[in-house]
Order: C-alpha cells, then structure tokens, then sequence
C-alpha cells in the first residue's frame, strides 16, 4: 500500500501543471519522471566529480608524458 503524502497547495498546483504540460495520467506520474531525473542529474554530478578527481590525479604524470613527446612532435617540423 502507498504512503500519504502532504503537500502544500502550491506544490500540488505545480504537479497539475506539469501534468498536464507533459501529458501525464496521474500525479504520481509526474512525481516518478521528477525523482527520475533528479535521480540521473545526481548520479551525473557524482560521475563528474570522480572524473575531476582522476584528472588531477594523473594531470603531473600525462605532462611530464607530453613534454617528453613534444621535442619529437611532427607538428614542429612541418613547413
């Protein structure tokens, strides 16, 4: 059996809006697509900050790596 949930007026005007904006059956409906993508957005934002941590953790060893390979680059001996 589902749980009650209290909302303010507002926020129940909001679901009767976004309900009808996005053609939704039901107000749970629209609940389940919010907590969905907020869902996505949060798993994201993880994502993001383990890529940023990974960065930074290989950022000294991937230059020393591209200033090695710069002295050799074929770029430099185009004319």
């Amino acid at each position: 059996m589902g749980k009650p949930l209290m909302l303010r007026q507002d926020d129940a005007e909001r679901i009767e809006r976004l309900k009808r904006r996005i053609g939704a059956k039901t107000k749970v409906e629209v609940v389940r697509s919010a907590l969905d993508l907020l869902e996505r957005e949060t798993e994201r934002a993880v994502r993001v900050r383990r890529w940023q941590r990974a960065a930074r953790t290989v950022a000294d060893e991937s230059g020393r790596v591209l200033r090695e390979f710069a002295p050799g680059s074929r770029l430099k001996r185009i004319e």
